[in-house]
């Protein structure tokens, strides 16, 4: 026996809501990332773990805010917590192998392509493994096109978002992206929710007075959704992040200078010597001294 699923029980609130959750997480993680090839020091590999966390959480918190809209109306649904859980663990850490990929190889071919690839897995085996966590009085079922088409959605939207991350360098262009970001996410998720049908056991299957799926999972995502906005935090206290790179931090090669403005010198990092400054300053051309004449005397 077939059941009836909807998947968008409380209309537009959970899709919009879904939608801003995974910009959210794919904006953190785009900028912490940005933040990362600015610091070739100790502080890289944390703004990049930082990144991958945002980014899989908001993915995850995502997934499970469009599934308090799935239902079934002939039979109750659940979730196992221990597998919801490991979806969200399957997600940072796939999330964060493909960006410490691009992170220390740079915007390469190979790296966009390895990285985006178990980036996009990383998602879609979050995805699944948080479906299979579903209890209900049935089985699911799954299109196979459809579901290797979700795959192809994760692993194109993974590489274009990891692309950005080491390419746009701008707040408003970061931001942009992110939203572009939060549409593929969406999109896979929702494509992979196409692909999925529910045959119920056709004894068992009846009307059930448990608790709504909202009830059910509200708790599971307080925690992500803080961390989410404690990220936001962090990121917007970091100038580096907001406002970019500051001018005279900019190649000299690649600096024009502007008409009636002076130009500005590099200031020197901490610990550089005294001498540094003297080393950079104008000088100013002595003209020698001429010798006296005879006529003079």
């Amino acid at each position: 026996m077939q059941g009836t699923v909807d998947g968008f029980s409380y209309g537009l609130v959970t899709p919009v809501a879904a939608y801003f959750m995974a910009c959210l997480g794919g904006a953190l993680g785009l900028r912490c990332t940005t933040r990362s090839l600015r610091n070739r020091r100790s502080f890289k590999s944390g703004w990049l773990a930082l990144g991958a966390t945002a980014i899989g959480s908001g993915i995850w918190t995502m997934h499970f805010i469009a599934m308090m809209g799935f239902s079934v109306a002939e039979a109750p649904i659940g979730y196992d917590r221990p597998t919801t859980f490991a979806s969200l663990a399957v997600a940072i850490i796939m999330v964060g192998i493909g960006i410490f990929i691009v992170g220390y190889r740079g915007a390469t071919p190979m790296a966009l392509i390895t990285g985006g690839t178990i980036t996009g897995l990383g998602i879609a085996s979050m995805h699944y493994l948080g479906m299979a966590g579903i209890r209900l009085q049935g089985r699911l079922e799954y299109d196979t096109p459809t579901v290797a088409l979700s795959v192809v959605i994760a692993v194109v939207a993974a590489t274009a978002a990891l692309w950005a991350a080491v390419s746009v360098h701008g707040f408003m262009a970061s931001l942009g992206a992110s939203l572009v970001m939060g549409v593929a996410v969406s999109g896979m998720h929702y494509t992979g929710m196409a692909a999925a049908s529910v045959h119920l056991h056709g004894a068992a299957a009846a009307v059930g007075d448990g608790d709504s799926p909202a009830s059910l999972l509200a708790p599971l995502l307080i925690g992500p959704a803080v961390f989410l906005l404690l990220a936001g935090v962090v990121v917007m206290f970091d100038p580096l992040l907001v406002m970019g790179e500051p001018d005279w931090r900019e190649p000299a090669a690649g600096r024009r200078a502007r008409p009636g403005v002076p130009s500005q010198r590099p200031k020197p990092s901490y610990g550089a010597s005294a001498s540094w400054a003297a080393d950079r300053s104008p000088r100013r051309e002595v003209p020698p001294r001429e010798s006296p004449r005879s006529s003079d005397w």
